[in-house]
């Protein structure tokens, strides 16, 4: 008599494949429609918050400069982290596994032009 093999049933869980999810093109989605708008605002307000000084000249205050620095480094150094953040949200598998990190990715890419605008509107006196 041979022995007998059982197969066993539910396949093992590395086996089986993620569901693919329905609803994976939500967030992204999202984050563009906010990003087309956020963008374009965020690039022009900032551009122009340097005309804030126009007032003081040489002699603003610091808080003044350093808002102004903080403005211009995340106009610069943010669109990397948006484009980064918004391309990898679309690209991850659609997939309910990689769900969650999809949300935050596109979350992510919202921060630098959001953090801008509120920089541009909460610029300290000269």
């Amino acid at each position: 008599m041979s022995p007998q093999h059982r197969a066993t049933w539910p396949p093992h869980p590395a086996l089986r494949r993620d569901p693919r999810d329905r609803t994976a093109w939500i967030a992204p989605t999202v984050a563009t429609v906010l990003l087309a708008v956020l963008v374009p605002a965020a690039a022009l307000l900032g551009g122009m918050s340097v005309m804030a000084t126009d007032g003081c000249g040489n002699d603003c205050s610091r808080a003044m400069t350093t808002s102004l620095k903080l403005i211009y480094g995340t106009l610069f150094f943010g669109a990397f982290l948006t484009h980064g953040a918004w391309i990898t949200a679309w690209a991850l598998p659609w997939t309910r596994r990689w769900s969650v990190p999809r949300a935050w990715l596109a979350g992510l890419s919202l921060l630098p032009p959001v953090f801008v605008l509120t920089l541009v509107f909460t610029l300290p006196g000269s």
